[in-house]
């Protein structure tokens, strides 16, 4: 839905204070006289297109932020939240990827696939620990097997998951409801084994239909929030269902030392240290002693090389969900998307140069949109 006046100029407003910009600054950035643009931003006075234009681009904005409503998951979060500054960044950037992936949706209707059931809210520990067995059945995945390619596992359900180096003192991921599916955002600043637990936090909230989360710490978090607890374990089980990890652990575990035992099973299913230290707690494989030594446990080279450990690079960087990039490739393709809009729905992973060539149009084909 487009927005008034009044609703584009409070947008121009909020996001130049965002930007850290007087009036007059951003005034003299865009051309646009400081008194105009005062007016623009009281919603006295209509914006132009150039000027729309100029401004999005001083604020490295698009300029559909500005004209459109944002997804209603996020206007809901800010009416009981309110804009925290802290969060503003991760906001900001989870508002842009959720445009973004309704945009390709409205083009590729069969983006996101089957919407699913929302589960009803965890009451216990168990119910999370059954609630990770369904969504890896809803995945594919028994209860043996590490989950390899998490990004793909997640999207396969609906939920697209990008990551950006969002640096250390922000959350560790965030996700946003659409009318369907729903966007994550990893913070990929912190470690593979963090950025995974976190991606699979974030599973937890989506298929609990939670319309809107920032998530913090999840990695080190207390106890102290039940909700918040049980998804933490939801995320644990889902990485590393307890079949899987009482057996691997065990046989392991008979022939090695603590120490080489987490290194190699941290591996396999691609957790980190201290995931794996509350996995074993959880299922009563590891006592208190033994989960401190392996939450100290460090994988070295020498391991990678001896146990031939596989080394996960998920979330690393700037990375978007093949689903999404394979839809935007698409619509390329056929002309439906510039070169511009493609490269910018791709968060910068490719090039022009990486581009596929587009298809030709047939004479026939020509010919009858002539006629």
């Amino acid at each position: 839905m487009s927005m008034d006046t009044a609703s584009v100029g409070a947008r121009i407003a909020d996001a130049r204070e965002r930007a850290g910009l007087t009036q007059a600054e951003l005034a003299t950035e865009t051309g646009i006289a400081r008194t105009a643009l005062a007016k623009i931003e009281r919603g006295i006075r209509g914006v132009g297109a150039l000027e729309i234009a100029s401004i999005a681009r001083a604020l490295s904005a698009r300029i559909e932020w500005f004209l459109t409503d944002p997804p209603a998951a996020l206007v809901s979060y800010r009416l009981r939240e309110g804009d925290d500054m802290e969060v503003a960044t991760i906001n900001t950037r989870l508002e842009r990827l959720a445009r973004d992936v309704e945009s390709v949706q409205e083009l590729e209707p069969s983006l996101v696939p089957t919407a699913l059931e929302a589960q009803t809210p965890l009451r216990s520990i168990a119910e999370a620990e059954r609630l990770a067995e369904h969504a890896r059945q809803l995945c594919g995945l028994d209860g043996r097997e590490p989950i390899n390619d998490l990004i793909d596992v997640v999207g396969g359900l609906g939920l697209f998951a990008f990551s950006q180096e969002l640096g250390a003192d922000t959350a560790d991921a965030g996700t946003i409801l659409l009318s369907r599916g729903a966007v994550s955002l990893v913070n990929s600043t912190g470690s593979v084994g963090r950025r995974r637990l976190s991606l699979a936090h974030e599973l937890g909230h989506y298929l609990l239909a939670d319309d809107y989360t920032i998530d913090w710490r999840i990695a080190n978090r207390s106890s102290s929030d039940e909700t918040e607890a049980r998804i933490d374990r939801f995320a644990r089980a889902f990485l590393a269902p307890e079949a899987g990890l009482r057996t691997f652990w065990m046989s392991t575990r008979g022939d090695h030392s603590i120490r080489d035992a987490a290194v190699q099973t941290a591996s396999r299913f691609r957790i980190d240290m201290s995931t794996l230290a509350r996995r074993l707690q959880d299922l009563g494989l590891a006592d208190q002693s033994e989960c401190s030594e392996v939450r100290s446990a460090k994988t070295l080279q020498g391991d990678i090389v001896g146990f031939g450990l596989v080394v996960p690079h998920d979330l690393e960087g700037t990375t978007v969900p093949s689903r999404f990039g394979q839809a935007v490739l698409k619509l390329y393709r056929q002309k439906r998307l510039s070169t511009e809009r493609a490269l910018s729905l791709l968060q910068g992973t490719l090039n022009a140069e990486d581009l596929p060539e587009t298809n030709r149009s047939h004479e026939d084909e020509i010919w009858d949109l002539l006629t």
